[in-house]
Formats: C-alpha cells, structure tokens, sequence
C-alpha cells in the first residue's frame, strides 16, 4: 500500500472511530427533549422542565406503601403502582421532609390529609430562618381537574377541594410578584426545585441541572415559563427527577426522598385500562 492510500485509510478510520465515539456519547447522554420533559436555558443556567395538564395528565402525590413505609426512591414508588396496573411516566421530589422521611407540612393523597397543615412560624433573619417558614409558604394542590398554589393562609382561608396537596416554601411567586425575601445576585447557590401554575393552566415542575439562586429560581417561573403563582420544593441532595424516557433516576443522598409527585398512566392491556 501506497503512503498516499496508507493516510488516506488512517484519516477514513480515524473520522468513523471520532463518528462512533460521538454516537456512543449522544446515545450515553439521552435525549433532552420527552413526551412531557425537556432541557430549558434561562438567563445562562439549565433546567429540565416538565409540563403536565392537569385536566388530562393523572398528577398524584406518594409518600408510603401498602404496609406503611416510605416509598423513599422513585424507583420503589414505580415498582409498587405496577401491581396497579400502572406505569410512573415521570416523579419529582415533593415538598419537604423529616429525618424519617415524613412530609414536613400539609400532604393529601386522594382526598385523606395524611399529614396535617402546619402553621407555625419562625421569627429571625430570613437567612436564620429555614427554607421551609420563609413566609409566606404555601400548598400546590390539584382538584377537580386543576391545579393551583395559594399561601398557607389563603389556602387556610379558601379551602378548596384538593385530591392531592402538598405543602413547602417559600413561595417564589405570589400572584406575578417575586417573594419578597428572594436577592438578587445571592450567593446561596444550590440545585433547586419547584412547581408552577401557569398562565395557560399548565403545571411546571423545574429542577436545576447545577446550582442556582432562590432569586433567579423564581425568575425562571416568573419570566421564563409565565406562572403567575410557583413554590419552592427542596434543594441541595433532596432534590431529584425520575424520567425513563430520559435516563433519569435520580437518588437522595439524604437517604431517601420524602413525598413524591408522580405522573401516572395506565398500563397497555392491564386490568385498570380495559
């Protein structure tokens, strides 16, 4: 063989090896765009943000199983529903928890307060004052085919009909304002995730691919996604997507999650879809 043909076949090999390498690492990485999820930009940092209607899509709260424990990973919450006839199209990490993986606030599963609303407050600098009684907090809830996120006061006050709520804070949004407490250019800067309702009636959950701040967190659902009205889920380890669609699994590394937000559907062929 020739030097000329000899290069010639190293640089063919050469570019299908660089081509083969590439597809691995696209096929590796997944898709950024799901049925409901895809990878959003806004204002220089990522998120995957997932739409569901509350109309149509079976949005649900899980917390424990049959006998009582915890679900505490998505993937315990996905094999539980199946003996249902179910399939777990995509969770996020609900509101927050205690160290045994009890929900912190208000949690509602089918109608049954399993946990209930809590009212008290903290009083101090907000930067003493722990995530959760930054007020005001407050509840996303769904119901009657809607969906809606109201201050723990006004929840209080209006009592509307809920089959799943759940309880967190702050708020990052109250009727198109930001939190008052939110800074701008803050350094606490950690994973993050919430839930928004939407100008079109769309329920949002974000989480963030790296660390952001409460402040530019809520201008996400503020500007970015259009919700009037958006709560603070958790941050840090406790924060967590699960998306089969997209390779996502995601674990805490506090041991565990806590409430968990599902979308559900039923499976093809099962008892509960004929």
């Amino acid at each position: 063989m020739s030097r000329f043909l000899a290069s010639k076949w190293w640089l063919a090999a050469g570019a299908l090896a660089v081509g083969l390498l590439a597809a691995f690492f696209a096929v590796a990485a997944g898709p950024t765009q799901a049925r409901h999820c895809s990878e959003e930009r806004f204002e220089a940092a990522a998120y995957m943000v997932c739409t569901i209607d509350p109309g149509r899509d079976d949005l649900r709260l899980f917390w424990r199983d049959a006998e009582g424990k915890p679900y505490r990973s998505f993937s315990n919450l996905a094999r539980s529903i199946e003996s249902d006839g179910l399939d777990l199209v995509l969770a996020m990490n609900a509101g927050m928890y205690t160290t045994d993986f009890a929900p912190l606030g208000l949690h509602v599963e089918a109608g049954e307060t399993l946990r209930r609303i809590d009212t008290r407050t903290i009083d101090g600098p907000a930067r003493q004052v722990p995530n959760f009684y930054k007020r005001p907090n407050g509840v996303f809830f769904v119901g009657n085919g809607t969906a809606g996120i109201l201050t723990t006061d006004t929840y209080i006050d209006e009592a509307p009909p809920a089959d799943f709520a759940t309880q967190s804070g702050p708020m990052l949004v109250i009727d198109g304002a930001l939190h008052p407490a939110l800074i701008p250019g803050s350094s606490d800067r950690t994973r993050r995730s919430g839930v928004g309702v939407c100008a079109d009636g769309m329920v949002r959950l974000a989480i963030s691919n790296g660390n952001v701040n409460f402040h530019d967190f809520a201008q996400l659902f503020r500007l970015g996604l259009d919700c009037p009205n958006a709560l603070f889920l958790d941050g840090g380890r406790g924060t967590g997507l699960y998306m089969p669609e997209l390779r996502r699994n995601d674990r805490s590394w506090h041991g565990g999650f806590g409430p968990m937000l599902g979308l559900v559907e039923e499976k093809a062929g099962s008892s509960a879809a004929n």
